[in-house]
């Protein structure tokens, strides 16, 4: 069960909606990137038990950092995220990592974000 969680999202209002939904959950929010540098210095810093990240990040892509972050060795459970819901056919899987599951930005209160958390 994850009980701090990492957000990473280029965008302030949703960065504030996901932290209440992940308050609201139980699940403290130990930090929150605009981008995948402060979010790799954030996770080093603060190694958070999870991370929801975007995919459409400004200075990288964040299916490559959702992999990154879950191969930190802590092993924190990720959670991409997008408005976009075809975004899901982007995210694959990679050989050796786990894979990745994906929440559409609409759907974060419908009970999936709260199942890959482990808070159910």
């Amino acid at each position: 069960m994850v009980s701090s969680v990492l957000i990473v999202d280029d965008d302030p209002a949703f960065l504030a909606l996901a932290a209440r939904v992940l308050i609201g959950l139980g699940i403290e929010v130990v930090g929150r990137a605009p981008d995948a540098a402060t979010a790799v210095r954030l996770a080093e810093d603060t190694r958070p038990e999870g991370a929801l990240v975007d995919v459409g990040l400004p200075d990288r892509d964040g299916i490559d950092l959702a992999y990154e972050l879950s191969a930190l060795p802590w092993g924190p459970t990720v959670v991409l995220t997008s408005s976009d819901a075809d975004a899901a056919g982007a995210i694959g899987s990679r050989p050796g990592a786990p894979s990745i599951p994906f929440v559409p930005k609409d759907q974060l209160t419908n009970g999936a974000l709260r199942r890959h958390l482990g808070r159910d």
